[in-house]
């Protein structure tokens, strides 16, 4: 790792901690309130509106909440496909049936996961998507977005990129993490769009 790629690591490191203290002291009602008005304003996004197929995730934690909005876009009949975290961090996908339909898994040194109970469709599932909702912990003026770490979304984007597919990516934040300028590395990938609970945030490109 040069210097320039280590001191942005380095960082990114210090960004996520401060971060995921200010998500930690969230209310649970705090968080309830948040899942439902993001949930609106993803289906009012044009974007997600058109969508038949959205790859999505089931939020964990205090990240802001999926669930509502994954029920909302199978209400409407849209194709919700599901991460399933692979032993090597990438991503395998399954179809979203419903909240009933998932099953919690805890691997070495993560935090529990709610994953689709049903078949696997493989890595290459999410080049049918057409949009792909995201995780993050922020995003920046430029649409640079910073995950937890694992590298297992930029996997996605970078095969995404490479078999020329071009859904739309839209990470799902709070409305504080969208923040002025972030660390960025080579593999980072921009998303076109971010939501919030209080609204829509678009960025070049």
């Amino acid at each position: 790792m040069d210097h320039v790629a280590g001191t942005a690591h380095d960082g990114k490191r210090a960004v996520r901690r401060d971060l995921l203290a200010v998500r930690a002291a969230l209310s649970d009602d705090e968080v309830t309130e948040a899942a439902a008005a993001l949930a609106g304003q993803a289906m009012g996004l044009p974007e997600v509106a058109a969508a038949r197929t959205v790859a999505a995730y089931v939020s964990v934690g205090h990240e802001p909440g999926t669930l509502a909005l994954l029920d909302a876009l199978r209400e409407r009949g849209v194709r919700v496909l599901l991460p399933v975290l692979r032993e090597d961090d990438d991503l395998d996908w399954g179809t979203y049936e419903g909240p009933g339909a998932l099953v919690e898994t805890e691997r070495a040194g993560r935090m529990r996961l709610r994953e689709p109970a049903g078949e696997r469709l493989g890595r290459e599932a999410v080049l049918a998507a057409d949009v792909v909702l995201l995780p993050g912990l922020a995003v920046d003026a430029r649409g640079v977005r910073m995950g937890r770490g694992g590298g297992s979304y930029d996997r996605v984007l970078a095969r995404l990129a490479a078999a020329g597919a071009d859904p739309v990516p839209v990470v799902l934040l709070y409305g504080h993490e969208v923040v002025g300028e972030l660390p960025v590395e080579p593999h980072d990938r921009p998303v076109r769009v971010a939501i919030t609970p209080e609204g829509v945030h678009r960025f070049p490109g």
